[in-house]
């Protein structure tokens, strides 16, 4: 009985479910790369890149084990562009007796592989993905009989259950969450360490000409293309982290520098998310390194927490919450997305260095999604969808299942409460405490209100004016809303024609320049 055993292009790794049964000389392995994929949203070049250039060298690797493998290249003449038909194609060529494929991460291809069946006419087995730490069944298990989920309380049962930085029943240290120890912005003489990067060989280059004469008009630059796309390249870059990153990550995981986009950050996101690396690999070199004395425990605990609390997290959320989950917007958002995000043209210098630094390497780390990017498009009142569409397309270890989560309940507090106990709204001060944005910035972070004022100023205050009937309750906003009360009416009303005149000026000019994706 022979078997077609379809790995998706994020499901690179040799111990994924619906390849551990396989028969080499009975089986086949499908791959696709379909133009449906790169262009469900404006994907950035190097996500493109990276992509195909690691699904082609999973290709490669498997052949050498023998490995059947029917592989359908981007640019094949009779590439229907799609993975159904392309299912229906490979059905046709090899005539398999059934289908494998091991559960996908978004809800869309989902919803495609469940009418393969039907229209193949094969029977289809869709395996759980136990790559991670928890099954969706067991994330709704955890669910059940929480009016309210925090990922602090889930985040706690996945260190327990898996022995990650456990003494006995206890955390190590007498601490489950160190983050308190991880808020330290950059000594203005703190030598940050070269990170590893990985030069194009000729598969990675063959895709970036192939991207360039595609995607020529996608967003982003190939010329800092540095992702590992190998998972040789990929514990490479996992060793180097440990070595010379994680000791100072956890001090200074929320700091930002302008040229600086990395700091001390791990890079290894695109990678685990491709299935290069395996999170329990990358969460128990972090907890040796801690054994071993090279980095401390608030390092250790608030990189794995990324890891095994957040990423788990997020991926429980999506997969109990969704299809509906996609059109949250529990604050009524409305404004189109400034054209700046893509263009990078805006005089607010932390705008600028956290776009200039994603179109540069399609990244950027978490505290300039969240404080930047994201806070920005929260006070603005961005549409939702608008703003998760451009993280998704934007950032080379984005896909949705991951980066929907983050961004609606996150950046933007679309799920009114879902994911995160408050909006994380900020002004420009929280900007100019954790980065070195402020200083050669058009704008005053100090000037409240007037033409040179941090827009992030009367921003954060005409956001909280608006939003005071959803968010005044909430008990973590008592402190701002204390004072809302006591300023006079006329001081609340300016800051929100402030607020709004500087918002409608820039949807001005985005209507003049006609930039779009």
């Amino acid at each position: 009985m022979s078997v077609l055993r379809v790995v998706l292009g994020d499901q690179l790794s040799f111990e994924l479910s619906a390849l551990v049964d396989l028969d080499a000389k009975r089986d086949v392995v499908l791959m696709m790369e379909v133009v449906e994929e790169t262009t469900y949203v404006p994907h950035h070049k190097q996500k493109i890149v990276l992509v195909l250039s690691a699904m082609r060298h999973f290709a490669d690797q498997l052949h050498q084990r023998g490995v059947r493998v029917d592989y359908v290249q981007l640019d094949a003449p009779d590439n229907s562009g799609h993975f159904t038909t392309e299912v229906q194609r490979a059905v046709a060529r090899n005539r398999p007796d059934r289908l494998v494929v091991t559960e996908p991460g978004e809800w869309r291809v989902q919803t495609m592989i469940e009418g393969w069946q039907v229209l193949t006419g094969v029977p289809v087995e869709v395996r759980a993905d136990d790559r991670f730490f928890a099954t969706r069944a067991r994330f709704a298990a955890w669910t059940q009989g929480r009016q309210t989920w925090r990922m602090e309380h889930f985040y706690r049962e996945m260190r327990r259950e898996h022995a990650l930085l456990m003494e006995g029943d206890r955390p190590a240290g007498g601490q489950w969450n160190y983050d308190a120890a991880n808020r330290k912005r950059l000594p203005a003489r703190a030598v940050l360490p070269p990170r590893r990067r990985f030069a194009p060989d000729a598969t990675t280059r063959e895709v970036m000409a192939l991207v360039e004469r595609r995607f020529g008009d996608h967003f982003g630059g190939l010329e800092q293309f540095g992702w590992p796309v190998t998972r040789a390249d990929a514990l490479i870059a996992l060793d180097d982290f440990i070595a010379h990153g994680l000791a100072n990550f956890g001090d200074y995981q929320d700091a930002m520098k302008a040229g600086a986009p990395f700091v001390f950050h791990a890079l290894l996101s695109p990678a685990i998310n491709l299935g290069l690396l395996s999170p329990r690999e990358v969460c128990r070199a972090a907890q040796a390194a801690w054994l071993s004395k090279s980095a401390p425990l608030n390092a250790v605990e608030g990189f794995v927490r990324q890891i095994l609390g957040w990423r788990e997290y997020v991926r429980g959320v999506y997969w109990s919450l969704m299809p509906d989950y996609a059109d949250s917007n529990a604050l009524q958002a409305t404004r189109k997305l400034p054209a700046f995000y893509w263009t990078g043209e805006t005089e607010m210098r932390c705008l600028r260095e956290a776009i200039g630094s994603t179109a540069r390497h399609a990244y950027s780390h978490h505290i300039q999604r969240l404080m930047v990017t994201g806070n920005f498009a929260l006070l603005a009142g961005v549409a939702p969808r608008e703003i998760e569409r451009w993280y998704l397309a934007v950032y080379a270890d984005a896909y949705e299942w991951v980066e929907m989560p983050n961004t609606l309940g996150m950046a933007v507090f679309a799920d009114g409460g879902q994911m995160a106990s408050k909006p994380y709204a900020a002004s420009g001060a929280y900007i100019d405490r954790m980065s070195d944005f402020c200083a050669r910035c058009a704008y005053d972070v100090k000037q409240k209100t007037g033409p040179k004022a941090c827009p992030f100023n009367y921003l954060y205050w005409a956001f909280l004016i608006r939003q005071k009937d959803r968010l005044a309750d909430n008990p973590r906003l008592a402190m701002p809303y204390r004072t809302l009360t006591a300023w006079p009416p006329e001081r609340r009303q300016a800051i929100l024609a402030e607020a709004d005149a500087f918002l409608d000026q820039l949807e001005a000019k985005d209507k003049l320049s006609g930039v779009t994706y």
